[in-house]
């Protein structure tokens, strides 16, 4: 089945090309189907990138999906067109009355900073709240993961000695739950962080389980409420070629970079990227969709709570 995206998205152009089907608003409202409403806070700087990688990876999935955009009014994207702001995306302040069936909350370049110092930290933490009564199942990816388990739980960061940054080997904990459907001993996913959250920190708590770590990047995956919180310390979502862009930006830039661990053929920057992660990485959102939103969720959208 389709997403169903706002008219003129761009990410509609690069998922066409890739065969992936999507509707329209407009076409999509003749079909007398409730769709699931997925909200995406998008707290990227390439914001438009981010929505592609997210929404290509949404697609594999037989559910159809309402997609909308949520940004935090109290930060301003210098890195997307303020007309694609305007016409895509909208503050949670307008949006704090409607109910989802799904959301998800990537990743912020904010790692550096204590939490109360991000300049959102105030409607952010209101978001996280909100998710809570008004979202079926919420997706919390990277510092997201990190920021909503220091808030929700007091779970802290740690700064690490040089960036977590590749291809890790991931294992699943308890391989029975539905999220690990079809899932492998071991799976691969791409980290990109400066900071990290222990296991002994998600041990102490009661209502969080740890559902998937690596002898390499530590936690990778933690659930809590049955499931209507899944945090990813990963980038499941991520392209190809995503951690290439980084390590050539950073390069250009003169910051200290290692290579990203287990990514180029032969570890060959020239060779490129030895893609290990992205079927892992589909049936990780797919399941997500499928156990944690759809068979949850009730039709009536009103009754989450």
């Amino acid at each position: 089945m389709p997403l169903i995206l706002p008219d003129r998205l761009p990410a509609i152009e690069f998922l066409k090309d890739e065969n992936i089907f999507v509707l329209g608003d407009e076409r999509a409202h003749k079909q007398d189907i409730r769709p699931l409403r997925i909200v995406i806070l998008n707290l990227m700087p390439l914001k438009i990138t981010t929505e592609t990688d997210l929404l290509r990876i949404l697609s594999n999935t037989p559910l159809q999906m309402e997609i909308h955009l949520m940004k935090v009014k109290a930060h301003t994207s210098k890195n997307t067109p303020v007309e694609h702001m305007r016409a895509f995306y909208r503050d949670f302040e307008l949006m704090i009355n409607e109910k989802f069936d799904g959301m998800i909350i990537t990743g912020a370049p904010v790692e550096h900073l204590d939490f109360q110092d991000v300049t959102y930290w105030d409607e952010i933490s209101s978001i996280f709240s909100w998710a809570r009564t008004h979202v079926t199942s919420t997706l919390y990816i990277c510092w997201a993961a990190q920021a909503a388990l220091y808030s929700y739980y007091g779970i802290p960061k740690y700064p690490l000695s040089q960036k977590m940054f590749g291809i890790f080997p991931q294992t699943p904990l308890d391989p029975k739950l539905p999220i690990f459907r079809g899932f492998d001993d071991v799976f691969y996913m791409p980290h990109s962080r400066h900071t990290e959250i222990r296991r002994e920190d998600i041990l102490k708590v009661p209502e969080l389980s740890l559902i998937a770590e690596s002898s390499f990047c530590g936690v990778s995956m933690v659930m809590a409420r049955g499931g209507r919180e899944i945090y990813v310390t990963g980038h499941a979502e991520y392209a190809p070629n995503t951690l290439d862009t980084e390590y050539k930006r950073d390069l250009a830039k003169g910051l200290p970079i290692q290579k990203p661990y287990n990514y180029y053929k032969n570890d060959d920057p020239e060779q490129g990227p030895l893609v290990s992660w992205r079927a892992h990485g589909n049936l990780l959102f797919s399941n997500w969709l499928d156990y944690y939103v759809y068979q949850e969720t009730p039709y009536n959208i009103d009754d989450i709570h």
